[in-house]
């Protein structure tokens, strides 16, 4: 492995706490509960910037509260699935799922373009959320860990698209 910096930020308010279910391959849905999801970013880079730093870690942390807030106090429904029926109307947005039907104020739901509202997905969205503020910074890996209870999370990885804009110091090139 080549030499390489990386920051782990999991700081004590990278959290949210949202009602889901989730569907299953087999046809059928969780009931709808709730978690205090928690949330773990992980940049890494082979150097740092011209002032010795990987990232502005400030700005990153505001990008995650900021995502974590968007979908705090909600109800997060699956927007990309043929599996739901979701209607908005009256203020209110129904959801019908296999003979079951919710009903909520539509300022209690964020209709999440996922085909899911799973571990493994919310991690992906908050990596997409993400990946776009860290262009032209000396990271080059991104990696966003979402966990909904204490020992079962998930984790997205994957490297930036395009790479540091200038070479970074501390680099073994």
């Amino acid at each position: 492995m080549l030499p390489r910096f990386e920051i782990r930020l999991a700081k004590e308010d990278f959290k949210f706490s949202a009602a889901h279910f989730t569907l299953f391959p087999d046809g059928r849905a969780e009931l709808l509960h709730g978690h205090n999801y928690r949330v773990r970013v992980s940049l890494a880079g082979p150097g740092l910037d011209g002032v010795g730093l990987l990232v502005d870690a400030a700005a990153v942390k505001r990008r995650v509260r900021a995502s974590c807030a968007a979908w705090d106090e909600r109800t997060l429904i699956p927007a990309e699935t043929d599996r739901l029926e979701v209607r908005r109307e009256g203020g209110g947005v129904e959801v019908r799922f296999d003979g079951r039907s919710y009903r909520f104020p539509e300022d209690d739901v964020v209709l999440v373009p996922l085909a899911n509202v799973s571990i493994e997905l919310l991690a992906r969205r908050l990596w997409d959320e993400l990946a776009p503020a860290l262009a032209g910074t000396a990271v080059e890996e991104l990696t966003v860990e979402v966990e909904e209870t204490p020992g079962q999370s998930a984790a997205y990885a994957a490297r930036l698209p395009g790479g540091p804009v200038e070479a970074p110091i501390g680099a073994d090139r």
